[in-house]
């Protein structure tokens, strides 16, 4: 675990975490813009042929509910209740985003923004690796919250293995609308739509590299979330913080992948010596301890700083996805916070309870994009519409206005239909 503290040492490392989220792979590139080309021209037969390819499996690529339900009950009961406790507060969460269509008048018009849901979701579920219910729950919901009338999931069924999680949470949402396929080939599914597949007006979901570069090339085709990097964690923590705490929510993204970030900035000698000895202790009794500690070797960082403004800048020049604040006074410090995708304050807000049950969306901009982005919400599910509505008077009193802005820009015909009506 490499442990920062001069200015040079600092900036280095920060610009190796810009370079992971950047960086390019052209062999994946070509053979995800290859995917999604036969994607677009062969449709279902060519995602028949790519999920037998990947996925080992000829299963039909459409899940129906019945065969959801069945696997659903296979479900441990406790894990089920966990789901709807988790589900019931993601969704008291997600209502407060709702917007509403609003107008005004002024000087003889009516003025205003209409709002409405898009048709049709697709969301992407990995089930690669591992499954995911969580992520079913924080991408569903917030579409159903804004009135999506039409709801795709495509979940990979690796072996024609299928998830009784997945499915259970895909149950208790009532979504009907099911494909067992991955990879860029969904991605280009759902983009593009095939004889099985309807075309969808966004994708959302996190994925694996693949799933990513599928996602940033149909951008356009279809609206997108985001391009999803690897999990990130930045803990600002002063010589008040549990060790142990710290230690355990570092490697609580560590153990995600190799590529995971794991950073702690402290002003205090102390606490590194003990999150360092707590990190070490923690690690030996971790089945992912392989992964995590390649993270932590590579992405990972301790920064000793002179103070809290200094940590609190190097954060804010981050970005991080989540970002935790274990300080004397957390609810002081973020107001200082300008880019993170989540804040955590104090001990008992560890990042994992936001990942399942507390409520915000666990979907969240990542690789510094959080300096221009926000986690996934209602809003990424709704279309804003401008009104306009002029009486003749609310007209005439701009007409002489728009006829001279359209005349220097030299656009006659824009001219002409403001002279047409004045004549």
């Amino acid at each position: 675990m490499r442990i920062l503290k001069s200015t040079k040492e600092i900036a280095a490392f920060l610009k190796l975490l810009r370079k992971r989220a950047a960086g390019g792979y052209p062999d994946i590139e070509r053979a995800v813009k290859s995917i999604l080309a036969d994607v677009q021209k062969k449709g279902d037969r060519a995602v028949e042929q790519y999920t037998r390819r990947f996925d080992k499996h000829s299963l039909p690529i459409r899940i129906m509910p019945s065969e959801i339900k069945a696997h659903a009950k296979k479900a441990d009961k406790k894990i089920v209740q966990a789901l709807k406790l988790s589900a019931a507060r993601i969704r008291d969460f997600h209502e407060k985003q709702q917007e509403s269509s609003w107008s005004f008048k002024k000087e003889g018009a009516l003025l205003g923004q209409i709002i409405r849901p898009i048709e049709r979701a697709g969301i992407y579920v990995p089930g690669g690796k591992a499954s995911y219910p969580s992520t079913v729950l924080m991408n569903v919901i917030p579409a159903q919250v804004a009135g999506v009338s039409e709801i795709a999931l495509c979940v990979p069924t690796p072996a024609g293995e299928v998830n009784p999680y997945v499915m259970a949470a895909i149950d208790l949402l009532g979504v009907k609308e099911v494909y067992r396929i991955g990879g860029a080939q969904a991605v280009g599914a759902m983009a593009y739509g095939t004889g099985t597949i309807k075309k969808v007006d966004k994708i959302v979901g996190p994925g694996n590299i693949f799933v990513a570069m599928a996602k940033k090339m149909v951008f356009g085709e279809v609206d997108i979330d985001m391009i999803a990097g690897p999990s990130e964690i930045l803990i600002i923590a002063d010589g008040t913080a549990n060790p142990a705490f710290v230690a355990a929510d570092m490697l609580s993204q560590a153990e995600h992948d190799e590529l995971a970030s794991s950073i702690l900035i402290t002003d205090s000698n102390a606490l590194i010596t003990r999150v360092v000895r707590e990190l070490n202790t923690q690690l030996k009794a971790l089945k992912r301890k392989a992964i995590a500690q390649k993270s932590l070797k590579r992405y990972g960082a301790v920064i000793k700083t002179t103070g809290m403004s200094a940590a609190i800048r190097i954060a804010n020049e981050v970005a991080p996805e989540h970002l935790e604040i274990m300080t004397r006074n957390p609810e002081k410090d973020v107001a200082s916070i300008k880019n993170a995708g989540a804040v955590f304050l104090g001990q008992w807000t560890p990042e994992p309870l936001g990942d399942y049950s507390a409520g915000p969306n666990h979907t969240l901009p990542t690789g510094g994009t959080a300096r221009f982005s926000s986690p996934l919400g209602v809003y990424d599910f709704i279309k804003r519409t401008s009104l306009l509505h002029f009486s003749k008077e609310g007209y005439m009193l701009l007409a002489d206005t728009v006829e001279a802005i359209a005349d220097i820009e030299g656009l006659e015909a824009h001219a002409n239909t403001v002279r047409v009506r004045k004549k």
